[in-house]
């Protein structure tokens, strides 16, 4: 699949169609602002986002005043705010920027971006592992308390976006749990970006005892499969460490990689 995705092309369709992409329709509670070029999400689940197409039209001190309302804005709401920082961004010193404001960086991801088409394969799982599609709010509490045992933390804000996005519009996106003997051993959801060509796949968590057994791989056919069906052409993932080379292998190709720079009331 590789010699057929261009990663320049990939990268300028990724900039125009997704850097900047809003949720259609809002989940309740979601406000949406502009602010320059930058738009500002906020009620979704914990804490801000925000994301931008480019940023590199403003001067020093107009780019430092943005960073700083930003911060503002949800220093005022008492929230943390994520600013979604791409590697090719410009100008070459906003992250020194957003650490004068207060921001730090999270751990780095790769932006992956494949062709549906050829992911949406039959899925195949190990021995006693049934994949289904789940909207009830008691299994986004079980891929909730999945997630708390795979990263260690408080996961219940998971559990309450996702459940805000399917009472919106179930259509917008599918939930999908790889279960064992009645438990939850990981989970994935794809969310069907409306207007572009990518969906995108999302969570893929797994519980340690599980890995290495292909629960992934089959996690991103069968969301392929739905991708496929409704249209769209792209699979975009945000990748860890742990699932760039599997995407990788699977004929996915590297275009950029994403940083959240975190500005929090207790650090600012």
């Amino acid at each position: 699949m590789t010699s057929e995705l261009d990663t320049d092309a990939l990268l300028r369709a990724y900039d125009e169609q997704l850097r900047t992409e809003i949720p259609d329709p809002l989940p309740a509670g979601m406000v949406v602002e502009w602010d320059g070029p930058v738009v500002r999400m906020s009620g979704l689940d914990r804490g801000g986002f925000v994301t931008y197409r480019d940023v590199s039209q403003l001067n020093g001190p107009e780019l430092d005043a943005l960073i700083a309302r930003q911060r503002d804005h949800f220093a005022a709401r008492g929230e943390e705010v994520e600013w979604k920082l791409r590697g090719h961004d410009l100008p070459a010193d906003l992250p020194e920027r957003l650490v004068v404001a207060g921001f730090q960086p999270d751990e780095l991801e790769t932006v992956i971006i494949g062709l549906a088409e050829p992911l949406a394969r039959t899925p195949v799982l190990p021995e006693g592992v049934t994949l289904r599609e789940v909207t009830s709010r008691r299994d986004l509490e079980r891929i909730g308390a999945m997630e708390e045992a795979v990263w260690k933390e408080d996961r219940s804000h998971l559990v309450l976006g996702l459940e805000k996005e399917l009472a919106a519009d179930p259509r917008v996106l599918t939930v999908v749990v790889a279960e064992a003997g009645g438990e939850v051993v990981c989970a994935g959801w794809i969310r069907y970006e409306k207007g572009t060509e990518f969906a995108g796949l999302w969570g893929g968590s797994t519980l340690e005892q599980w890995r290495g057994r292909g629960i992934y791989k089959a996690m991103v056919a069968h969301r392929a499969i739905r991708a496929v069906e409704r249209g769209f052409k792209y699979l975009q993932v945000d990748a860890s460490a742990d699932s760039r080379p599997i995407l990788e292998r699977l004929g996915m190709v590297a275009v950029t990689t994403t940083t959240p720079y975190i500005w929090r009331p207790s650090v600012g």
